[in-house]
């Protein structure tokens, strides 16, 4: 059974599955070329949770467009309140004239995307989709609950959620100190001139800890690995070890995150070669020891790489290895992973998308 468009029994033309910033960008642009898509934004499960990844992070600096300032005003202005719901607390920051002046929020920004989205047409359900049959035509998605949709193009925006230790204490303190992306959070004022920790040891670890040096006011930042020498190519190797900011922290892995229940100010450490404990005072710890990309219920009915991002089979387009279905955002993005080339890819995929169309009509 096909969901109902216009009155009629025929297939979708864009189903989007997922709802971070490709998903979103996607949408808008589907919908002001008239498609009318459907998004499946996902339920509040681990794999994949409505918002994305954004749903997880606190002030955004680096998005183009959004410099800081009274941004909560807006946003109660330009969204629904319904949905409003969800926003996170603007933080405690400076103000200027008597107003609030920080940067947009993780939440705050995509719920205006997600908005933008809404006003061209675009249809929302909050469902997961845990299953699909892309090789017959109509391409077929299956929600957890209700009927499979038929659609004649889809795109893929499920994301890649970071990996993390697994600790209550970091759990307790994510967003309060700990982190899985230093080029996101680094350079917040949570985190200038403390000394902060990057956990470890791959060319990821070895870009964190580099980046964060690097930045203005530095100041140490341990580099915390379970082994006595790094994972990370040779060059980055040399280069975080030559950095006079960057002290490497050898045989130790984090047994708890430390803080005053605001915010972090240590971490436990415990050595991997003869289990004792020390304290190691930081304001903030980035994880940095992969990700995984939400294509669990993909089920390998599309071409992967050896990590399990999604492939584009062509190049500079979206295409997957299947005919009418587009990958968009982290989950074909093992590289950048950052929500400014998502919402790009998730254009160049409504467009795509649009093209196929027009070539089969």
């Amino acid at each position: 059974m096909t969901e109902q468009r216009k009155g009629k029994d025929v297939p979708e033309r864009v189903v989007i599955i997922g709802s971070g910033p490709a998903g979103w960008s996607a949408a808008i642009y589907a919908a002001r070329a008239n498609l009318e898509p459907l998004v499946f934004e996902g339920t509040f499960h681990p794999d994949m949770v409505p918002l994305g990844q954004l749903a997880f992070t606190t002030e955004v600096e680096n998005y183009p467009g959004f410099p800081a300032g009274d941004v909560r005003s807006f946003t109660e202005s330009a969204v629904d309140k319904n949905l409003q719901y969800i926003l996170q607390p603007p933080p405690e920051e400076e103000t200027r004239d008597g107003r609030p002046h920080y940067a947009v929020m993780g939440t705050e920004l995509v719920l205006l995307m997600k908005q933008q989205a809404i006003n061209f047409g675009t249809r929302v359900i909050s469902e997961d989709i845990i299953d699909v049959d892309f090789a017959n035509r109509p391409l077929k998605v299956i929600p957890g609950n209700g009927d499979p949709v038929e659609t004649q193009t889809a795109i893929i925006a499920t994301g890649a959620r970071a990996n993390y230790l697994g600790l209550d204490s970091e759990e307790k303190y994510k967003n309060k100190g700990v982190s899985a992306c230093a080029v996101c959070d680094g350079a917040l004022p949570l985190f200038k001139g403390k000394p902060l920790a990057v956990v470890g040891g791959g060319d990821s670890a070895v870009e964190e800890a580099t980046y964060l040096a690097n930045l203005k006011d530095a100041a140490t930042i341990y580099l915390i690995h379970r082994r006595d020498e790094l994972r990370a190519s040779k060059i980055m190797q040399q280069r975080a070890l030559d950095h006079p900011n960057i002290e490497p922290v050898w045989n130790s892995v984090v047994d708890e995150v430390l803080g005053d229940e605001k915010l972090v100010n240590g971490l436990r450490l415990k050595s991997t070669v003869d289990d004792s404990t020390r304290d190691l005072e930081v304001g903030g710890m980035f994880v940095a020891i992969g990700h995984t990309p939400n294509t669990k219920f993909l089920d390998g009915k599309l071409d992967m790489n050896d990590k399990g991002y999604l492939r584009w089979t062509k190049a500079f387009r979206t295409n997957t290895s299947a005919e009418g279905v587009f990958a968009a955002g982290d989950v074909a993005d093992d590289y950048y992973r950052q929500a400014i080339t998502s919402a790009g890819t998730g254009c160049m995929a409504a467009l795509d998308a649009e093209r196929f169309l027009a070539e089969q009509s």
